[in-house]
């Protein structure tokens, strides 16, 4: 389970960035004003920027990230702390890299859920980016998630799930009492061609829809 260690090696925070991270704390403080302290944003935020600096390829993206992260990971923490609930239900998709099937898996559940559940993704491994070949086979179906980015995932966002579903990286994943895990067997996409990832994909978006309806959330 990852944690809010810091990597041994990160890229220097520029002057810009630090500015940038400055004004992501600001926003996040107000959007959870009222749950969470500034402090606490503040330290979500740059822990997110030191997990997602050790596989960044472009340095200027990383307060972007790292205030999606933190905005991902305060969600999570109101979620466990009562702050926020609203019924919904939380799956969880977990691959090695965050790369390829989590990122499809993700990508088809909010399209097909359509706001009635909350959806997040994470890696064992994460890479720098999402695959390419990933994202055009996606586009294909009409669901664009070129703006998707691998990320680890952390206790909070962990816990906060209802239901674990893990592809490839089931001796790694965590263990929560009383979540539901599912393991989903599919070849990885990584170092496939567009026609070779479609049957993955397709796959997938099977198993999303029968999930939606194992959580009551899609007729058929």
């Amino acid at each position: 389970m990852s944690t809010d260690a810091r990597p041994d090696a990160r890229p220097a925070i520029t002057l810009d960035q630090q500015l940038a991270l400055a004004a992501a704390v600001s926003r996040l403080a107000l959007e959870f004003a009222g749950a969470f302290d500034r402090a606490t944003v503040e330290r979500l935020v740059h822990s997110s920027y030191d997990q997602l600096a050790g596989t960044a390829t472009v340095a200027n993206f990383l307060p972007l990230l790292a205030e999606r992260f933190g905005r991902q990971r305060l969600q999570a923490m109101a979620r466990l702390e009562g702050r926020h609930a609203d019924g919904r239900p939380v799956v969880l998709f977990l691959c090695r890299h965050n790369a390829g099937r989590s990122q499809m898996a993700l990508g088809f559940f909010e399209h097909h859920a359509s706001g009635r559940a909350v959806a997040w993704s994470g890696g064992a491994e994460p890479d720098a980016d999402v695959n390419p070949t990933v994202v055009t086979a996606m586009g294909e179906r009409g669901i664009d998630i070129a703006d998707a980015y691998p990320k680890p995932w952390t206790d909070e966002i962990v816990r906060a799930a209802d239901v674990i579903v893990t592809m490839g990286c089931e001796n790694a994943r965590p263990h929560v009492p009383g979540t539901r895990y599912v393991d989903w067997v599919l070849d990885d996409p990584q170092g496939r061609d567009v026609e070779a990832i479609r049957p993955v994909r397709d796959e997938i978006e099977r198993r999303v829809l029968v999930l939606l309806r194992e959580l009551g959330l899609r007729d058929r």
